[in-house]
């Protein structure tokens, strides 16, 4: 080999040690190796330029800052609300095929996100035996589209960059299909070896938050199970008043009348969720003062409004603002909000007017603690907009042939015009990590190609398996992304293997297409590994798994998911 070539090798070699060193942040391996490729002049400045406008690049990196707004809608918060009711069994195929569908239209790590809380505060079923099939149920729904995860995407970016049309949005659809299918009854059969355990949850200041149901809301006469107030995320609801009654503790199936003020315990920071359902008010909305921007305050003992209630001491007119929630260390709150007495030591979360800065008697009444930033969620029009004109790019992408990139550009504009998203949340929440990753593994790629490397390696992986046919160099390109995705990540195992499963293809003289789809489908076929995938990440955390629990668990989905997808790529995928 020339020194070029060998040169290559070496970059290639560090990368993956790189990589499995450094699994954390593996776009800096990826830019170390692009700037080593780049100074050897083993690949142009025009090459990397090229791939950072990459049409399925620009893909992946719109559908994650439209998922942006997808999340703040209610349509997570409606799948999580009508999980935990019927029978465990019921409940358990509820949730398992319900996120494998969301995951299918839907980024996967944002549907695992939003389903963790729900399934850790539900009573029916243990955490512990639903958190990780959750997770690989989400990994199998993503494989059924060409948006359900990141690695179809990249998968697609460097299917894009050697001249191919690119991946249709339901050609995983078959094959996902069918190893879906197989790969649930493996779960559901498996479930004994998961732990019954008491899941770690995050320490939350709960704050007491009354909101009250106007006569027009379309929650009335339904109960509190049917109308999905039993499991939101981090808000529990602990009482209701009607007129002079206070009701508690409040059972799933308590009937919703018009005028009940439904008190909520938990996390303030989430109490913008409530505004999504019909016609809930909360109280300091009856000021026109709930801000995305609120404002926590400790009550001092030599305070003016000490022993009175809020309606009592003329709060909004007093300080030009709203109680949102109240918390007591050490002490048990009920009733109105309006009608709790307030004490020395208590912390308020006010939404405050345009003057509260400048009143004099703030000082006097309160320390300032600090701001607290709600968990902003679209409502009214804008939360429909954003759901269903996330359908409709996807529908005008598959029925009418125009490229995925052109819907997700006119949808990402229309967000951004209408409110549903703003060039600042744009700007803070931009994937860098995710772009720079892909750019450096496309041109890490061409510099493969560029000095030989991928046809050498390509032409070796033939002449090793010479005489056992194409079919034993499929399963071995299989199997390499499988392990490299189980001792790295997903997406780099994709970029990695990806330019000599594509050269091996080429000197087989047969369609790539079959050894495109091994390297998505192996990619995305972490079951043994918690690091491997990120939603793997997210529930090894959230459900206090371990290392054992995840190979009793795993493996045996690893082996079934592997059966699968051999048979039935070539099938729907001919050599």
């Amino acid at each position: 080999m020339a020194i070029e070539q060998w040169l290559m090798v070496a970059i290639f070699a560090a990368t993956v040690a790189g990589l499995i060193k450094n699994q954390k942040q593996p776009e800096r391996v990826f830019i170390g190796a692009t700037l080593c490729c780049l100074a050897l002049s083993l690949v142009s400045v025009e090459e990397v330029l090229f791939n950072a406008t990459n049409s399925g690049l620009v893909s992946l990196v719109l559908l994650i800052i439209c998922s942006f707004a997808l999340e703040r809608t209610g349509f997570l918060r409606l799948l999580s609300q009508n999980l935990f009711r019927g029978s465990k069994t019921t409940a358990l195929l509820r949730t398992l095929f319900s996120s494998a569908l969301a995951s299918a239209f839907t980024n996967n790590t944002a549907v695992v996100a939003a389903l963790i809380s729900p399934i850790k505060n539900n009573t029916l079923i243990n955490p512990g035996k639903l958190l990780l099939p959750m997770s690989y149920a989400a990994i199998l729904g993503g494989t059924l589209t060409l948006v359900g995860t990141s690695t179809n995407l990249i998968v697609n970016s460097l299917m894009i960059k050697q001249g191919q049309p690119g991946l249709g949005f339901f050609d995983f659809t078959a094959v996902g299909a069918v190893v879906l299918v197989c790969c649930m009854g493996v779960i559901l059969l498996n479930l004994r070896v998961l732990p019954d355990q008491k899941v770690q949850t995050k320490a939350v200041l709960s704050y007491f938050v009354e909101a009250e149901v106007e006569l027009n809301s379309d929650l009335i006469g339904k109960s509190i199970q049917d109308n999905g107030l039993r499991n939101l995320e981090a808000l529990f609801l602990v009482e209701v008043i009607r007129g002079d009654q206070l009701i508690t503790p409040v059972t799933p199936e308590h009937i919703i009348r018009g005028g009940d003020k439904l008190i909520f315990s938990g996390d303030v920071s989430k109490i913008l969720v409530l505004q999504q359902f019909s016609g809930l008010r909360l109280f300091a909305e009856q000021d026109s003062l709930l801000q995305r921007n609120l404002t926590e305050v400790l009550l001092k003992p030599d305070s003016t409004i000490v022993g009175k209630t809020l309606k009592s001491s003329g709060f909004r007119a007093r300080f030009d603002a709203a109680v949102v929630g109240i918390r007591r260390e050490g002490g048990e709150l009920s009733g109105k909000l309006g009608d709790i007495t307030l004490l020395a030591g208590d912390f308020l979360v006010l939404a405050v007017g345009s003057d509260f800065v400048e009143r004099q008697n703030l000082t006097k009444n309160f320390y300032i603690i600090s701001g607290v930033k709600p968990d902003d969620m679209l409502l009214g029009w804008r939360d429909k907009a954003t759901l269903f004109g996330f359908v409709g790019a996807i529908a005008a992408s598959v029925v009418f042939s125009i490229p995925l990139v052109k819907c997700l550009i006119f949808y990402t504009a229309f967000l951004v015009a209408s409110g549903c998203l703003t060039v600042n949340e744009i700007k803070r929440r931009f994937p860098i990590e995710i772009w720079l990753l892909v750019v450096s593994a496309l041109t890490l790629a061409n510099a493969l190609e560029n000095t030989g490397v991928a046809m050498i390696i390509a032409n070796n992986i033939h002449l090793l398996l010479a005489g056992q046919g194409v079919m034993w160099a499929f399963v071995v390109i299989f199997l390499v992304t499988l392990l490299v995705t189980e001792l790295i990540t997903n997406n780099a195992a994709a970029v990695l293997v990806f330019p000599i499963a594509y050269n091996v293809a080429i000197g087989l003289d047969v369609s790539p297409m079959p050894f495109i789809m091994a390297v998505a489908f192996a990619a995305s076929g972490s079951f043994i590994s918690p690091y491997g995938y990120q939603t793997n990440v997210m529930v090894f955390n959230a459900g206090n798994y371990n290392l054992m629990h995840f190979v009793r668990f795993g493996l045996p989905v690893s082996v079934v998911y592997s059966v699968t997808c051999l048979y039935m790529i070539p099938l729907v995928f001919p050599f």
